[in-house]
């Protein structure tokens, strides 16, 4: 079962995808009628899903959608009442996971609901990924910058200066980043 906020400034749009939603056993946890909206909810409720209407008044819903993706990642659904090229390409650009052309029926809602939520966990995964190796890679930039300045300045062989970095690391139960960062700033001062 997912949570589901729907956010459309047409009450009975919102009225008959809350039935759709709620027939196929999930929850509407929160409805809105503008962008704006869309953002608080998924701040306070923090939704599995948030279906946006493109035209709403003040922030429309690829707005909206670009926002909750910085602030508030949440899988988003757009709903159009026009598919045209410009709001396809900003809806792609805003992060969207599925996109819907009004009238919406029963049997499109539900997998696109369906397709938006395994492409949000797939994001999310490849998100993560991306940043634990950034952080890796960050990590072994500066072994090898402490490592050059160890073989520079103590006049280590390679071998020799990775192993002092690893004893070091080892002994005082710190990554070996840490203690490169440590022999870098010592190095490194003016």
């Amino acid at each position: 079962m997912w949570n589901i906020a729907i956010v459309d400034d047409d009450a009975s749009e919102r009225l008959v995808l809350k039935g759709f939603i709620e027939d196929a056993g999930h929850k509407v946890v929160a409805e809105g009628a503008d962008g704006g909206t869309a953002i608080e909810i998924c701040r306070q409720k923090m939704p599995d899903v948030v279906i946006l209407d493109v035209k709403m008044p003040g922030m429309d819903g690829i707005e909206a959608a670009a926002e909750i993706g910085r602030s508030y990642p949440t899988a988003c659904v757009l709903l159009t009442a026009s598919g045209g090229e410009e709001t396809v390409r900003r809806a792609a650009e805003a992060g969207v996971m599925a996109y819907l052309v009004k009238p919406i029926r029963r049997e499109e809602l539900l997998p696109a609901v369906e397709m938006a939520v395994s492409r949000f966990v797939e994001y999310k995964f490849l998100r993560k990924e991306n940043i634990e190796l950034k952080a890796a890679i960050n990590a072994r930039k500066r072994v090898e910058k402490a490592k050059g300045l160890l073989m520079e300045k103590e006049g280590l062989s390679e071998n020799e200066a990775f192993s002092r970095l690893r004893k070091i690391s080892m002994d005082r139960r710190k990554s070996m980043a840490d203690i490169a960062e440590v022999i870098i700033m010592a190095f490194e001062k003016p």
